[in-house]
């Protein structure tokens, strides 16, 4: 029987312990994906206690929790800090099986030098350990970013955003990572929302572009890409329920974009119209430019009525939705592909039925910009699972060129989340380890060892064409 988590942990055969220990570990990283506050790497924050790293506003512990039976006082509400870690720390020993046990302590291994397990009875010991820890400079934002070997994060962007925390940043010369933004335009796309004619009229007033029309909607987000690329911008990320493709003429486009301006009813078809315009604009914007884009959906958001009203969004209440998006994606590309304005693009699906399908579509759309130039992205959210890791890159594997897979992310709101890239690695070298050790592939370490690089760090530099 192993030991628990030690120096092999994951990596079941000799090929695939070298594969880490000679070459993934080393490798820098790169978080080309993650919902971190740009605020708290321009000011260096501090955090008092590990609540405030490992709870405040992480919804994936948030979820177990809950399922533990623990009363919302304990989790999002006003119960101390040290109470809401011991409510996690008593709900974590019986996540055999969840990510969640794996990253809580790796990330109690490598950043507080805690080799032993969180529950109840050590609760106390952990607490007090961490928060001595996060008092040291190493534990600082910058020290956490600085001691894990990251060298490039990208942080998750409204189109009306001032980037001033970028912009600080960027001219900190003591600041040894590069934060890029990236422009994530879903307000602008829900139409059906309350809060959408105020947000086009934030819009037109950040952009100094006066908006009546769908046509002055196109030249306003043209400024800000301009805005987004000059302070770095390489990609976009979309957030949907579903990819649409429901072409209307500009007239139509135009007829809906009023009636949702006076907060008129639309009706779903109306919606999905002027979703699909404005999407199709940007896919070509993004073409134009030479970014990526990154299409997320598979979700069904917000499903619980009473906690929504209670918490608001991303507060753990969203689930994996089922659609049949093949032939509307297959359809979107076409029509991007056609005018050569179809951009780099990832496809991501919280629905993990969809690996297939998507590194299928993806095969029919490579291009000879850049080696994988449709991407399968990373297992997302419900699927950052050692199952979900394993079952995406087979199929892509299978299906693709695996070799040119641009890897992990970390997806997180969290500044300790970086060992997921440590995760990520550890099973990527025990997948290939184990296809070698079966005579699948031969034991050529050169080339297999390039691999495993290019994967946990080169191909993403050069696909995003990040100056690293």
């Amino acid at each position: 029987m192993k030991n628990f988590m030690d120096e092999e942990f994951l990596l079941s055969n000799e090929t695939a312990k070298t594969l880490y220990h000679d070459y993934a570990a080393k490798m820098p990283v790169i978080d080309y994906h993650c919902h971190i506050n740009p605020e708290e790497i321009a000011n260096n924050r501090r955090f008092e206690n590990i609540t405030q790293v490992w709870l405040g506003g992480d919804h994936y512990k948030w979820r177990i929790i809950r399922a533990n039976g623990i009363d919302e006082k304990y989790i999002t509400g006003d119960s101390t800090d040290r109470e809401k870690f011991q409510m996690f720390a008593e709900t974590l020993p019986k996540a055999i099986g969840n990510p969640l046990y794996h990253w809580t302590h790796l990330e109690l291994k490598r950043y507080f030098g805690y080799d032993g397990v969180l529950n109840a009875d050590t609760a106390e010991e952990v607490w007090n350990l961490c928060n001595a820890k996060l008092k040291t400079d190493a534990l600082s934002v910058r020290g956490i970013i600085e001691q894990s070997n990251v060298k490039l994060i990208a942080t998750t962007d409204d189109p009306i955003d001032t980037l001033k925390w970028h912009k600080a940043i960027k001219e900190d010369k003591t600041c040894k990572v590069k934060v890029i933004p990236a422009w994530r335009p879903d307000k602008i796309m829900n139409i059906e929302k309350p809060t959408f004619a105020q947000y086009v009229s934030d819009l037109a007033k950040v952009s100094n572009v006066k908006i009546d029309t769908v046509k002055d909607v196109y030249a306003a987000l043209q400024k800000r890409l301009d805005f987004f690329a000059e302070m770095g911008c390489k990609a976009s990320d979309h957030g949907m329920n579903y990819v649409m493709y429901n072409p209307a003429s500009e007239e139509q486009i135009e007829a809906i974009f009023a009636k949702g301006m006076a907060g008129k009813s639309l009706t779903a078809e109306e919606v999905d119209q002027y979703k699909y315009a404005i999407l199709l604009f940007l896919g070509k914007q993004y073409a134009k430019r030479g970014w990526v884009m990154q299409l997320h959906y598979g979700t069904i958001r917000d499903t619980n009525t009473m906690m929504f009203k209670k918490l608001g969004p991303d507060t753990g209440f969203d689930s994996i939705a089922t659609h049949d998006s093949a032939k509307d994606i297959v359809k979107f590309f076409d029509a991007l592909n056609l005018t050569n304005q179809l951009p780099k693009t990832i496809l991501y699906s919280l629905n993990p039925a969809d690996d297939e399908m998507l590194d299928a579509i993806a095969g029919c759309f490579q291009g000879t910009e850049v080696a994988g130039k449709m991407q399968h992205g990373a297992p997302w959210w419900f699927n950052d699972t050692k199952t979900g890791m394993v079952a995406q890159m087979t199929s892509l594997a299978n299906l693709s060129v695996l070799g040119n897979f641009i890897g992990m992310l970390t997806d997180s709101r969290s500044f300790l989340s970086y060992t997921r890239h440590e995760y990520f690695r550890r099973i990527l070298c025990n997948l290939i380890g184990t296809w070698v050790e079966n005579g699948e592939y031969p034991c050529d370490m050169k080339a297999l060892g390039q691999m495993v690089q290019d994967i946990s760090f080169n191909n993403a530099s050069s696909y995003f064409g990040f100056d690293l």
